[in-house]
């Protein structure tokens, strides 16, 4: 099979302006709800994209860690390309795509990073695998080979032996604050729906994109 001939016709669910919510964080909740209950594997992993200093896109998949009507929480090493490329350019842009919905959400928004207080919350919420990640791992540098994570990580297990692994101060949350959210459901023929919201003056306006 070649691969332009790879396709598949979008016909499970539609989309208006009717059906969506005036507040797109609800909307979002709902499509998550039902993603949910999907049993689609790894529900939260999203695309990131940020810039580098070059000025182009650079691009990962990372995992949701929360959402409110403040923004779209994910947590990584403040030192890592990403981190350094957030600190520089704070803009950023989010995509979901959930195949067995035949459902994408697209998010851009400015990036900031979360409080202290949220990133020791869920750091501590964190399995002991994962607290030892977060130090073990110099993220995005170079490195001989990996054994020198799995000697870090050894290393950390002998200091913390009797105590809580605290958080690194290089470790913590990034929020990407909503300015628009797009909604595409396939549709058949390639003439999918898509409903956007953009954030103006302070209230949420809705409109339709073409495919």
């Amino acid at each position: 099979m070649s691969i332009s001939s790879i396709r598949k016709d979008y016909q499970l669910h539609s989309l208006s302006e009717s059906d969506v919510h005036a507040n797109p964080v609800v909307q979002f909740s709902q499509w998550w709800d039902e993603a949910l209950k999907s049993d689609i594997v790894e529900v939260n992993a999203m695309t990131l994209s940020t810039i580098t200093a070059a000025g182009r896109p650079s691009a990962r998949i990372v995992l949701l860690k929360g959402f409110d009507e403040k923004g779209f929480v994910f947590y990584t090493n403040y030192e890592s390309d990403k981190g350094q490329q957030l600190d520089a350019y704070p803009y950023a842009s989010l995509v979901f795509f959930w195949k067995e919905l035949e459902r994408q959400v697209r998010i851009e928004g400015k990036c900031e990073r979360v409080s202290l207080e949220e990133s020791d919350e869920y750091y501590n919420s964190r399995p002991l695998g994962s607290k030892l990640g977060a130090w073990a791992s110099p993220q995005s540098r170079v490195i001989e080979g990996r054994e020198i994570l799995d000697k870090n990580a050894e290393a950390l297990l002998e200091q913390y032996a009797s105590g809580e692994i605290p958080r690194p101060s290089h470790w913590g949350g990034y929020r990407v604050v909503t300015e628009t959210i797009e909604f595409w459901q396939g549709r058949s023929n390639r003439l999918h729906d898509r409903i956007k919201y953009s954030h103006q003056d302070g209230a949420w306006t809705i409109e339709r994109l073409a495919p």
